[in-house]
């Protein structure tokens, strides 16, 4: 019964989803974007209904996890809808039309009509020594609903010039077992509406309808520059699929006793091998540094639902009707749309025939690979630069005007986790430094192994289960109708300010204080930088808004996040994810900026001391973990400049040092932003009524 029940309101959900699509919005430019920064996996989505990554510097979106720099996955997600037999505004007839989602053709065949996301709540503020590091991302949200289940809420409306009027939402959850991955709610209606006014233009019914993407992934940016070769656009990504004996498991539930699952409609990608590279790059390990993994994602997409038609809504089993792989730039190219013949050729992509017979509906990666160190190079099987695209397309359906289909998706990231990288990827590097180095290296299941490249490649391997078991949570997310048990709110505010013996933090209380599961906050803190390992340093009941961080040492720089948790009452049933307690997000109140315990201004210019000197680059990491070049001027005076000149006498940089303390840090740049070369130097510290002292110190590098 209660499967049932759960099948009732998911279908509920999507005919009300059905029934508030419409196209009487105001057009929003192309180029507009929505951010969406609440999990571990974070991204943008674009006002013209799909998402090419690059940015004019680098690709961006999609990263996971969103705790380190440079974990952008994305490249480009390539949209298609085509028709059969179509006649278009202007009374032309088409054998086969088709568009193609991308910023060229918005105001030609894409009218983007709406692009909004609504948040539960209102952002805490989060201040460190007076600064709202919030403040510069309320402009992502347009709109507050607490009646969400979600944390954020993406909305995006597109016409097209065929009348079939896509309505995208995208939800994003901040509970740690489903933060990882976005459900995608997708209604394509035939509004008949061809451009951006409200006239409706065409009144047909749109026969044969097939609608796909291919989504090519660039795992990840950080560790696409160590495998190299184009890596960073995707070019050796490699692709496979599961679910092929989906309908068989349609009646099947996901349990926590059998979380991960091989029946999912589901396809994704990783980094494969280049054959550019003597060494092997599964995983992208470090191999010039201390050999930790930078690419251990899986990326990809599961699908939760696809109407059987336009009348009936419920689950087609048999959908998507291609699941697979296709070549990333291999694919007709529709150019100002007024030729039938690159029309003709999508439509028969979308119906399940390769592009110049570069794809298919095979499990790439296990079609060309017999073990998981084969030094196979997928960019060597298509020949195409592009790399390698998940590749999916449902149709075709019939859509009389006024009527609408629904396909549900999610999209997800998961693999190795931060430390582990570091760990695996340490013991990988000093064997392969030596060739002697037989191990023996522990394998996952408990059993060793004597070969370096098996070893790290079985640990990257794992992120197959991961990423499934990704799908599996988001599948039993929607199938509660997003019923999943909800994490506390965060507190109302955090503040940190620096302080001369402690690191001072208060907050307010969490808005979900009152209710029965709270348990409390705890406080996490990193050292030297924001994006490192936190460690738990106090555990406050309800009630209490304040702690003193006493073990900070002068001279580093703190970082730290608070969260409510709960005490796991609210979360016993497992049906949806583990049981326990739960947390709110630490994205609501992570600090990127740091705090520091200030020491009291000197008390007499002869006090004044240059830590590190001599600072040697050598010993970087025995002297300010984390803080590469750091100098620190300490027991200085409270107000006061200081002026850096080489030993020949130039100016290299002035500091006006103004917050009273006896602190002032300095990261070894000049003026102009360049760091500065081996030698002596001289400081100047001059007070406001004109006393001076001066020091020298030496650069090592």
């Amino acid at each position: 019964m209660e499967n049932m029940n759960n099948r009732i309101l998911k279908y509920c959900l999507i005919f009300l989803l059905v029934a508030t699509t419409n196209s009487s919005f105001a057009q929003v430019e192309g180029t507009e974007k929505r951010y969406v920064r609440v999990g571990s996996l974070q991204s943008q989505f674009s006002a013209y209904g799909s998402e090419r990554a690059w940015n004019n510097s680098y690709y961006e979106g999609l990263r996971w996890p969103a705790d380190y720099p440079f974990q952008d996955n994305a490249v480009i997600k390539r949209s298609w809808i085509a028709v059969d037999d179509f006649t278009d505004e202007k009374g032309e007839h088409w054998e086969k039309y088709g568009i193609y989602f991308a910023l060229d053709y918005v105001g030609q065949s894409l009218f983007p009509m709406e692009l909004k996301e609504i948040a539960k709540f209102k952002p805490p503020p989060v201040y460190v020594d007076g600064d709202n590091l919030t403040a510069r991302y309320l402009n992502d949200i347009d709109k507050y609903d607490p009646n969400l289940i979600a944390d954020r809420v993406v909305v995006n409306v597109v016409n097209t010039n065929i009348g079939l009027t896509m309505k995208r939402e995208i939800y994003a959850f901040s509970q740690q077992y489903h933060d990882n991955y976005f459900i995608k709610v997708y209604t394509f209606k035939n509004t008949g509406n061809t451009d951006y006014d409200s006239d409706i233009e065409l009144h047909q019914e749109l026969k044969g309808v097939r609608i796909s993407w291919g989504t090519r992934y660039s795992v990840c940016r950080e560790g696409a520059y160590k495998i190299g070769d184009g890596q960073s656009w995707g070019k050796h990504s490699w692709v496979t699929k599961r679910g092929e004996d989906y309908a068989q498991h349609v009646g099947d539930k996901i349990t926590e006793s059998n979380p991960i699952v091989n029946w999912l409609r589901c396809g994704f990608s990783w980094a494969g091998q280049s054959s550019v590279n003597s060494f092997d790059n599964i995983g992208g390990p470090d191999v010039k540094g201390n050999g930790r993994l930078t690419a251990p994602q899986f990326a990809g997409t599961v699908i939760l639902h696809v109407d059987k038609s336009a009348t009936d809504h419920s689950d087609d089993p048999n959908q998507p009707a291609v699941l697979g792989w296709h070549a990333g730039d291999t694919y007709p190219k529709l150019g100002d749309m007024q030729n039938v013949t690159p029309m003709i050729q999508l439509y028969s992509m979308l119906s399940g025939h390769p592009y110049k017979g570069l794809g298919g509906t095979d499990r790439f990666y296990e079609s060309h690979t017999k073990s998981i160190t084969d030094k196979v190079d997928p960019f060597t099987i298509h020949n195409d630069a592009g790399g390698t695209n998940v590749w999916i397309s449902y149709g075709p359906f019939d859509i009389p005007f006024g009527d609408s289909v629904v396909i549900v998706e999610a999209q997800g990231i998961n693999g190795l986790g931060r430390q582990k990288c570091e760990q695996i990827g340490a013991r990988w590097k000093k064997a392969y430094d030596s060739s002697g180095d037989k191990g023996p290296f522990p394998l996952p299941d408990g059993t060793t192994t004597d070969n370096r490249n098996i070893y790290k490649n079985t640990w990257v391997y794992t992120g197959m289960d991961s990423i499934l078991e990704t799908f599996g949570r988001a599948k039993r997310n929607f199938d509660s109708g997003f019923k999943i048990p909800q994490p506390p709110l965060p507190p109302a505010m955090f503040e940190i300010k620096s302080g001369g013996d402690k690191i001072n933090l208060k907050w307010k209380a969490s808005p979900s204080e009152g209710e029965s599961n709270f348990a409390g906050y705890k406080i996490f803190r990193a050292v030297g930088k924001p994006d490192t390992t936190y460690d738990e340093i106090f555990t406050a009941p309800a009630g209490v808004y304040y702690y003193a961080d006493t073990s900070a040492v002068r001279g580093f720089s703190y970082y730290y996040y608070i969260v409510s948790f709960t005490d796991g009452s609210l979360n016993s049933s497992g049906e949806t994810n583990p049981t326990g307690p739960l947390y709110s997000s630490r994205f609501y109140t992570k600090t990127t900026e740091p705090a520091f315990l200030q020491r009291q201004a000197g008390k007499a210019l002869s006090d004044i001391r240059i830590v590190p000197n001599p600072y040697n680059i050598a010993a970087k990491d025995l002297q300010y973990p984390g803080e590469k070049d750091k100098i620190m001027f300490l027991d200085i005076p409270g107000y006061c400049t200081i002026k850096i000149y080489t030993e020949r006498g130039d100016l290299i940089t002035t500091i006006n040092h103004n917050d009273g303390s006896g602190d002032e840090t300095w990261y070894s740049l000049t003026d102009y932003r360049q760091v500065i070369v081996s030698g002596v130097y001289i400081a100047v510290f001059e007070t406001p009524d004109g006393q001076k002292a001066i020091r020298k110190f030496v650069i090592i590098r």
